[in-house]
């Protein structure tokens, strides 16, 4: 289970981000592909006639614990990732979007999409399990643990295909009103999930190691797909499957109003479907959980262990789950979300926008991709060939942080966090860069 947390320090190292892919140039007055993955709705508002997507790659990450200031050569991420009282909360994931087209015709706009998804999520791990299996089993005080919600770690990676159609239903003087729906066909890739809830016990020390006594019977999940059964602290084993065989469909559909050259204002909805995930190592169980009185649970047992499978094995062998595993298959909801912005023409060339997503699902839900909560204000420069922008980005997980970035032709690069990063002690840093080829 050591090796569980492990991965989640090593994208810290490099990457502490949000979860607003492509912040800023998303809602950028260039209109392309871009801002109908946010709003299908868009797509007759396109800034040239046609538009090819040639790459585009988003790095994210956020979490409530580590800052950059932590960061030093003998700086022990474990012990500060479940310092304190407070759930560990993390979301890792990466968004990239491969060839694509578009283009508008008389009152109607059209594009194909392809994108890569690939994920790993914490959601309220409680410190002091995480600690006392990560920091060489030592528990200085016997601690209760009373934790209702369901402590999870999940990884997700999957393919999809977009096809977009938006069409302007009103275009008079200065109003202009236009509505839109993608198709998102999905291939479901590998999955990992491990969801204990209502755990309500004691954490004691005893002989040098840890143990885990149940006042009473908790909830466990345990799934675990493709090459994430083997696995999921490797990242190869994310970037091999992302693309599995045709097992899914999710959908998108919006609105966007313009009052000409002063307001652009949309809502949408994403992500509405879910996925079913097959494959020859298929497993999803829900078991009771219990120590069983005088059989306490070592957790030293988990400081080698990588893999759903042999986790779930040593808790069948010691006695602690009163179910044997199941094998099937089981379909994963994603993360549906409702989003929002309004850009606002303030001065020639400066505008600022305004943008909002609010998921609709619960993140401990087991079977269930994550989504964060997120508000960001982006005043932004557009000189037509040159595009500049700073995100100011509100994050229900890592705070607020303020970001930079800029448009050059096709070509842009951005990230949402890199100001606070060098001033402040955030918890926050992403990448995204990309291009993409307008004409006519």
């Amino acid at each position: 289970m050591k090796k569980l947390i492990l991965i989640f320090l090593l994208f810290s190292t490099f990457l502490v981000t949000s979860q607003e892919h492509y912040s800023g140039i998303s809602t950028s007055n260039r209109v392309g592909i871009l801002n109908s993955t946010i709003n299908p709705a868009e797509l007759p508002n396109l800034s040239k006639k046609f538009e090819v997507n040639i790459y585009g790659m988003s790095f994210n990450v956020a979490n409530n614990k580590i800052g950059f200031s932590d960061f030093s050569s003998d700086t022990d991420f474990e012990t500060l990732l479940f310092t304190g009282t407070e759930p560990v909360n993390a979301r890792i994931n990466t968004e990239i979007l491969g060839p694509g087209f578009a283009m508008k015709w008389n009152k109607w706009g059209f594009a194909f999409t392809t994108k890569a998804y690939a994920s790993f999520d914490m959601v309220d791990i409680d410190p002091t399990i995480g600690n006392a299996i990560t920091n060489d089993n030592l528990v200085l005080n016997t601690t209760l643990i009373n934790n209702q919600s369901n402590q999870k770690l999940s990884g997700t990676s999957y393919g999809e295909i977009g096809l977009s159609a938006g069409r302007t239903i009103l275009d008079k003087d200065n109003h202009k009103f236009s509505v839109g729906v993608t198709l998102k066909i999905l291939f479901p890739g590998s999955y990992s999930n491990f969801g204990l809830s209502k755990l309500d016990g004691t954490i004691i020390q005893s002989a040098g190691n840890a143990y885990l006594t149940t006042n009473s019977p908790a909830s466990l999940n345990i799934a675990y797909s493709g090459n994430l059964a083997e696995s999921f602290t490797n990242f190869d084993d994310y970037s091999k499957s992302i693309f599995g065989g045709l097992n899914g469909f999710s959908g998108d559909i919006g609105m966007n109003y313009q009052y000409k050259s002063i307001l652009n204002f949309g809502l949408s909805l994403r992500n509405l479907g879910s996925m079913t995930f097959k494959d020859d190592n298929n497993y999803s169980t829900n078991y009771v959980f219990t120590t069983q009185g005088n059989n306490p649970l070592d957790l030293s047992l988990f400081n080698n262990i990588d893999n759903l499978s042999d986790v779930e094995q040593i808790l069948i062998d010691g006695g602690y789950l009163s179910k044997n595993p199941e094998k099937k298959d089981f379909s994963v909801k994603l993360p549906t979300t409702i989003n929002a912005y309004a850009d606002v023409k303030v001065i020639s060339k400066l505008h600022v926008t305004a943008f909002l997503q609010q998921k609709t699902n619960k993140d401990e839900a087991n079977e269930q991709i994550t989504a964060s909560n997120i508000f960001s204000v982006t005043p932004r420069i557009n000189l037509g060939f040159f595009e500049g922008y700073i995100p100011v980005t509100f994050h229900e997980i890592s705070g607020t942080n303020v970001g930079i970035g800029f448009r050059l032709g096709g070509f842009y690069l951005g990230t949402s966090s890199m100001i606070t990063a060098l001033i402040n002690d955030n918890k926050q840093g992403d990448l995204y860069f990309g291009f993409r080829w307008g004409f006519l």
